[in-house]
This record gives structure tokens, sequence and C-alpha cells, in this order.
């Protein structure tokens, strides 16, 4: 790959989780200390972005695949969202804070697939070379964690307005990329059919099952990591969440050595396990325990990496290319889509549960993500065949 296209293609995965990580970490804290929403609204504002999963992100691949330049359709995108979520930093109120954020996922929610393909589409290798370039998307998010951090800016507005910024230059940024036309226009490569064979796969049916379960903890990270945080008294809880995005940048660069040497069956097993692993250390850590804490935050690297990630590769190389942004579409659509939102909702009524007097029982709490972990991997583990080892 030309080191001009790297660079042009890593400032463009910086952005797409700098705008992402502005405000996804921290808004659970701000909803709940300074707009005093309930956990259980906080789950549906989250839930916002699986829902727009299930909507959006299929067919804005469709159109990219068939009638659009993907590059003008991700401009579009950010720079609506970007809008919108200005206007969300005004809003102080559940009945409309929440119409609005579900319209920004909507336009948010596709860019991660549409990215993500585009990506795969301008560079030789994807399963060598996209962890490259994907590592700069973590680097962003750290980037952002350390800024809203450091400067205590969790329970204010300037994240939402960072994000919308951040997103309206990413809008203009875009336009500069190497122009990725509609693929599939010309193809006869049908869809359906290619659909039905990717379900008669047993193993990635289990995959896509496995990945979707993984929604359940993932959406107590993002959602009530960073309260959960601040409400145990450690400073600068944005920051100190930033170490899980540290130790990706090694998992990532890590993942095509990793896949090379055990195969993907184990790869993603250790990666189903640390999510599991990453909550029960929450449960019996604490700020007089804080050892167990950092090794929780830090075992996000692993499991986001050797779960996400590898599925997303895999995927790739499943699919015909004139489908590619269709096929990434509808993975954000099953997986981002209904598992996050089935996440989100159980999220939001757990920590309901356990809320007593304004009082979370965090120990409590992260069990339920935890054993799901766990069952999980054990799921996973008895029925998914690992295929040849890649080259």
């Amino acid at each position: 790959m030309q080191t001009s296209l790297y660079l042009r293609l890593a400032l463009f995965q910086f952005l797409q989780f700098f705008i992402w990580g502005s405000w996804t970490v921290t808004t659970g804290t701000y909803l709940l200390q300074s707009l005093h929403f309930s956990g259980r609204e906080v789950g549906l504002v989250y839930g916002t972005t699986a829902i727009a999963a299930m909507v959006s992100p299929f067919w804005a691949g469709r159109l990219a695949d068939r009638h659009f330049r993907l590059e003008r359709i991700l401009a579009t995108l950010h720079f609506t969202g970007g809008l919108l979520m200005f206007a969300l930093s005004t809003m102080d109120t559940f009945a409309f804070f929440y119409p609005v954020m579900l319209l920004y996922a909507i336009c948010y929610m596709p860019t991660f697939a549409l990215s993500t393909a585009m990506t795969f589409h301008n560079i030789p290798e994807p399963a060598r070379d996209y962890p490259r370039l994907r590592v700069w998307g973590t680097l962003g998010w750290i980037a952002t964690g350390l800024c809203v951090g450091g400067l205590d800016l969790e329970t204010t507005t300037l994240p939402l307005r960072l994000s919308a910024t951040a997103s309206i230059f990413q809008s203009i940024y875009v336009l500069t990329l190497p122009s990725t036309p509609p693929l599939g226009k010309k193809e006869k490569t049908s869809l359906l059919a290619t659909g039905k064979q990717l379900i008669q796969d047993r193993s990635f049916m289990v995959l896509l099952i496995a990945l979707t379960l993984i929604c359940i903890p993932n959406a107590f990270y993002y959602s009530f990591v960073n309260a959960y945080l601040k409400d145990q008294g450690f400073k600068n809880a944005a920051a100190m969440m930033s170490i899980g995005q540290a130790t990706e940048i090694g998992f990532v660069l890590l993942l095509p050595y990793a896949r090379r040497y055990f195969g993907l069956k184990p790869v993603i097993l250790m990666g189903i396990l640390a999510w599991g692993i990453r909550y029960l250390l929450l449960s019996w850590g604490g700020i007089d325990l804080p050892l167990m804490v950092w090794v929780g935050l830090g075992m996000h690297g692993l499991a986001w990496s050797f779960t996400a990630l590898a599925g997303q590769i895999y995927i790739d190389e499943k699919v015909p290319v004139s489908l590619r942004s269709t096929a990434q579409g509808f993975i954000a659509l099953i997986i981002s889509g209904m598992g996050a939102f089935i996440g989100s909702l159980i999220a939001g009524e757990v920590v309901s549960w356990h809320t007593l007097s304004k009082t979370i029982n965090w120990s409590a709490v992260w069990l339920v993500p935890g054993g799901v972990g766990i069952f999980t991997a054990v799921f996973f583990a008895l029925l998914f065949r690992s295929p040849k080892r890649q080259p």
C-alpha cells in the first residue's frame, strides 16, 4: 500500500472513532448526573443506536453497492449527523433528547459499515492491511477520552459539541478520499443466493449468534462503566477508560499473526472469554481493589479486537466484493442492531433493578454481563467449527 494512501485512510479511521468516542462513553454520566435521567431512560437513549442499526446500515450498504458513490453517502450522513449532535447539546429533557438522538443514530450508525467497506475497497489485502489502519480509529478514541477525561468534561455538553464538530469536518474530508463507485451496479451476484449460502453455513451462524450475544456485555460497557468509575470515586474516569483502547492497539496489530498461528476459533474464543472475565473483575474490584478494575478495563482490547474485528474480516472474506457494503450493513443490522438493542434494554433494566435510593449495587450489576460472556464462550466453543487457517 502506498504511504500517501495509508495516511489518508488512517486519518479517515481516526476521525470515524473520534466522533463516536467523544460522546458515547460519557453521555451516560452526563444524562445520569447532569440531566438526572433514570437508568431506564439512559438505556433507552443508548438503545437508539441499536434501533438505527436495524434500519439504516443495510439499506445504506445497498445504495453504496448499487447506486451511489460511497464517499458521497458518507459525506451526507456525517454532515447531517453533526447538525443533529449540535441540537442534542441544547436539550435537557428526555422527551426531546430521545427522538433527536434516534435521528442522529440513523445517520451515524451506517457510517461504521460504510467506512469499513470503503477501507476494504481501497487496500490490497484487507486481512493484512485493515488492522494496521483500524488501529488509528482506536487512537482517535483514546485522543477524545484523554481530552474529555483530562479536562473533566463528562458532565457537560462539550463532548457532544466536540463530536458534532468532528462529524462536520469528516463530511468534508471524506470527499477528498479515493472515489469508490458502486461496484455491484453491473454485477449479477444475487444477494439472496449469497445470504442463503451463508445461512446454511453452521459455523457462520454460530459466529453471528455469538457476536450478537456479546452485544449485551458491550452495552453495559458503553452505557455504565464511566458512571461506575465516577461513582466509585476514581478520578478522570474517561481518561482511565482509555486503557482499554491502549491495549486495543496492541491486540489489533497482533490479530493477523494470532489468526495465522492459532486459527480463527481460538482467537475469537479468547475474545469472548475476555468479555465475561472483565466484568467479573469489575464486580469483585472497586476503589479498595483498584488493580482488578484496571485489569478489567485493560481487557477491553482483547475482548473487542478478537471478536468484533476478527468477525468483520472473516465476513469480508466470505462474501463477493460486489456485496461488500451490503454484507457489512447486514452484520451491523444483526449485531449492532438487534443485539445492541436487546443489550441496552437489559443493561438499563439491570441497573434500575439494582438501584435503591439512588445508590447502585455495581457488584450485582456486573455479574449479569459477566455471566453472559462466559455462557457465550461455552456456546461458541461447543458449536463453532474452525475453517482452514488463512495462509
